[in-house]
């Protein structure tokens, strides 16, 4: 009997944006309306697509993600045709999950039922914050009253809904972080994404943090905010999957994202998009052209939209694994990270585990929630 194709997830990149987030450090480009060039986009993602295909050969879909940049500001008729695409391309595997990324303004929800229409039976919502004061300091381009609106269409329009807030902002304690996450409970999501803040260099916040003009809480603030967290929404009935996901059960969780996280391929298509391909046997990381206009000049001459394709090693695949997959809950087997040489009993196991930082199991790799405090510090340890 022969086995069935490997699972794929597709992720589709959509750089434009209404206005860049101070803290955003994506591959993302304004939105000026330049129609002929989006459309132009458009059709370059579908040959991208057509051409990955070509290298994949038959795999089972499972899930595409139309991330960004802000895919919402997409004509949902393009986003209709890539999402039939893909599904044409690969076996959908049942029902495929199909994600839309999207920012609480009036004119993104009100076409929340032409994206559904299209196919996208899942949104994720970027509320950020519920009060006017942090969406101004955040740089957003809606107001508290917007992103409940749009919630509100978006668990009418959509099969599931996920929203994204974030947390550890300046002078915020744990108090009004609490009121602040029920409030976003409150709004029906079965699925939220809880991010600390972070300062990325060459952003408008980095430069702003170094300037003095913001300050944001410092380790033990974060810490205290992060239990925060854990403890409103567990009380909630919500599973901390991921180390910031959270989902009311199983079958809420991202099935996207655990792509990313349990090591499967997937495609990455759209200006600066990253993939994973298993090609000839081997580990592949792809890279797309970051600027839309080189992208699209690459999808024309060439097919395909990749700057550079490079073949992992095992102990860089072995290393991904570890980065990726102690951010959720089961970890990631022995077996996967054998390039490093890491066993149950290798002397910085059991030492991490003796501090309480990964879990004492003897098959997995797992990071406890001690651990997950301080992640970085742990994955960076054992990925070298």
């Amino acid at each position: 009997m022969s086995r069935p194709p490997a699972p794929l997830g597709v992720y589709i990149h959509w750089p434009y944006c209404a206005k860049i987030c101070p803290y955003c450090d994506f591959n993302v480009y304004r939105d000026r309306g330049r129609r002929e060039e989006q459309a132009a986009l458009a059709r370059a993602i579908a040959a991208d697509l057509e051409a990955q295909a070509a290298l994949t050969g038959e795999r089972e879909l499972v899930s595409i993600f139309l991330g960004g940049g802000t895919p919402s500001l997409m004509d949902p008729e393009w986003a209709g045709e890539l999402i039939a695409l893909a599904r044409r391309l690969w076996r959908p595997f049942g029902e495929v999950e199909v994600t839309l990324e999207a920012n609480p303004t009036d004119a993104e929800a009100g076409r929340f039922a032409a994206f559904a229409a299209a196919g996208v039976n899942r949104l994720s919502l970027g509320l950020q914050a519920l009060d006017d004061a942090s969406l101004a300091l955040l740089g957003r381009n809606h107001d508290a009253a917007a992103a409940r609106r749009a919630a509100a269409q978006g668990a009418r329009s959509f099969a599931r809904l996920s929203v994204d807030m974030i947390y550890a902002r300046p002078g915020q304690t744990p108090q009004a972080w609490a009121e602040e996450l029920g409030q976003a409970l409150d709004l029906g999501a079965e699925h939220v994404s809880p991010y600390q803040l972070t300062i990325e260099a060459g952003t408008a916040f980095e430069r702003a943090v170094r300037r003095g003009r913001i300050v944001p809480p410092g380790d033990e603030a974060g810490a205290a905010l992060f239990e925060t967290t854990q403890a409103v929404l567990e009380k909630a009935g919500f599973e901390a999957y991921e180390v910031s996901n959270h989902a009311r059960g199983e079958a809420a969780r991202s099935r996207h994202n655990l792509v990313y996280w349990t090591g499967a391929d997937y495609v990455g298509a759209g200006p600066g998009a990253h993939g994973r391909l298993t090609l000839d046997g081997a580990r592949t990381a792809t890279f797309a052209h970051a600027r839309p206009a080189d992208y699209i000049a690459a999808a024309r001459t060439a097919g395909g939209g990749f700057s550079t394709r490079e073949t992992l090693t095992a102990r860089e695949a072995a290393q991904e694994r570890v980065l990726a997959g102690l951010r959720i809950d089961a970890g990631v087997g022995y077996e996967e990270v054998a390039a490093l040489g890491l066993s149950p009993d290798h002397p910085l196991v059991a030492e991490l585990t003796a501090a309480g930082l990964l879990a004492d199991d003897r098959r997995r790799l797992r990071a406890t929630r001690a651990g997950r405090l301080v992640l970085d510090h742990v994955t960076s340890r054992l990925a070298a």
